[in-house]
């Protein structure tokens, strides 16, 4: 996959798990961490899933192997045992929104690989997401593989109500753990290309309000400390916010699960080898719970529909348990999609709020599967709105504070990123707060 916010990773993630109820030993990764490159002309089977981001230009994780497959000395007939099939996520509200995923889809085409469906393309603006392309381009997908590839004699597909194994088993830590604090020390003598993996942690100067108080919008000026960072930027830079999640949502995530407690010390062990676990940079390991609700999952995202299968399997067997089921079985479902929309989409209902709804399962969710049914918080961009000629030692940006109610709901809806940062106190620093990175490619 080809990721820059985690949306084609979530795609890809998903792929993988249909694949393996279908029996496919499968191996998931980032392009750029295919290693090594030159054994895609051995592969008979590979899928790949990738967004667009800017205006055209590939994500920071395939770069590498797409440049490779760019070599010109490349033979035309390098790739023509595999066979493949695209799914390219983009936006419609920017220009080349396709862009990356038609590139690809001809670059393989050109190589000899033989695409066993058309070219995918999902559409984040449509009313029901990138779903209303990937559901009918993943049953054709799994229609030719199995005539490719079909399921050894005496086996069965795996039925979608038997629970798939977690990512993650949690291991309990009993010693005293010390004061963490999620991120990296700056190191002055460091100077290099900052990215997410060993991200620049910066210190908040002011976040002050530009637009006049009884202005509808709440505009501020935002100004980080970059000093002894060495990073230069130019115009059209952008530069990558990395929030927390906001008190009151980690206050409520802990009153819908009072059995689970915050202190508790744990860490991660992968339950596949091709699993990665978390970011460093974003979650240390060992942690503790806490951590976890504060830094890593997105408990203020829209959940997507997997969120509501794996959510019904822990629906308890009782009279308000079972309808819970039966609910979230339908929400999951390729023709419960209006319904799906009506009730997430639309209202833009975040996953804390669905849990509320469905109070009667969540309790009942182990520790280890919390990892599965939330998304990681992913960086937020934002345009860089100073000169580095004229300041050298900080970064500015305009940000928009997001806040405004829903028809439907009586709750404002919050911006994550930011209402966080402009609850920080200014000067305070950002070790446990911001993490600024300038990615390699220009972005508008």
């Amino acid at each position: 996959y080809g990721s820059q916010t985690g949306t084609a990773q979530g795609v890809a993630e998903r792929i993988c798990r249909e694949a393996r109820r279908l029996h496919f030993n499968t191996k998931l990764c980032a392009m750029d961490d295919y290693k090594p490159i030159g054994e895609l002309i051995r592969q008979k089977l590979a899928i790949f899933v990738c967004s667009t981001t800017g205006q055209g230009d590939e994500p920071d994780n395939m770069k590498v192997f797409w440049k490779f497959l760019l070599r010109k000395n490349l033979p035309s007939n390098s790739l023509e045992s595999m066979k493949f099939g695209v799914l390219g996520l983009g936006d419609s509200s920017y220009q080349k929104y396709y862009f990356v995923g038609k590139r690809l889809h001809k670059r393989l085409l050109q190589l000899g690989g033989k695409a066993i469906v058309p070219l995918g393309l999902g559409d984040e603006q449509h009313d029901l997401g990138h779903d209303y392309v990937i559901d009918p381009w993943l049953r054709s997908l799994w229609d030719e593989a199995l005539q490719i590839l079909p399921i050894p004699n005496g086996l069965q597909p795996i039925p979608a109500d038997v629970l798939p194994p977690p990512k993650y088993t949690t291991v309990p830590v009993t010693s005293e753990l010390p004061n963490i604090v999620s991120g990296r020390k700056n190191d002055i003598n460091d100077v290099t290309n900052y990215s997410q993996t060993k991200p620049f942690m910066a210190s908040l100067i002011s976040c002050g309000r530009v637009t006049n108080e009884d202005h509808f919008q709440d505009t501020r000026l935002v100004e980080l400390c970059i000093k002894h960072s060495g990073i230069n930027f130019t115009p059209g830079d952008v530069c990558m916010l990395q929030p927390h999640n906001l008190t009151e949502n980690v206050d409520f995530f802990f009153q819908l699960f009072p059995n689970l407690s915050a202190e508790a010390k744990f860490t991660l062990q992968p339950t596949d080898p091709d699993i990665e676990l978390p970011l460093k940079s974003i979650l240390p390991l060992p942690c503790t719970l806490k951590q976890c609700v504060e830094v890593l999952w997105d408990i203020q995202s829209i959940p997507g529909r997997y969120f509501f299968e794996l959510l019904s399997h822990f629906s308890p067997d009782s009279e308000e348990g079972n309808l819970e089921k039966e609910k979230l079985f339908e929400l999951s479902t390729g023709e419960g999609q209006q319904e799906f929309y009506d009730y997430c989409n639309r209202p833009r209902r975040n996953i804390l709020e669905v849990l509320y709804d469905f109070r009667h399962t969540a309790p009942n969710i182990p520790l280890e599967y919390l990892f599965d049914l939330f998304p990681t918080i992913k960086p937020r961009a934002f345009s860089i709105a100073s000169s580095c000629d004229v300041m050298p030692d900080k970064i500015q940006i305009l940000m928009a504070v997001v806040k405004y109610k829903s028809k439907l709901l009586v709750a404002p809806r919050l911006g994550l990123c930011s209402n966080w940062i402009t609850r920080l106190k200014d000067n305070e620093k950002a070790v446990s707060y911001t993490h600024l990175t300038l990615p390699t490619n220009r972005e508008v």
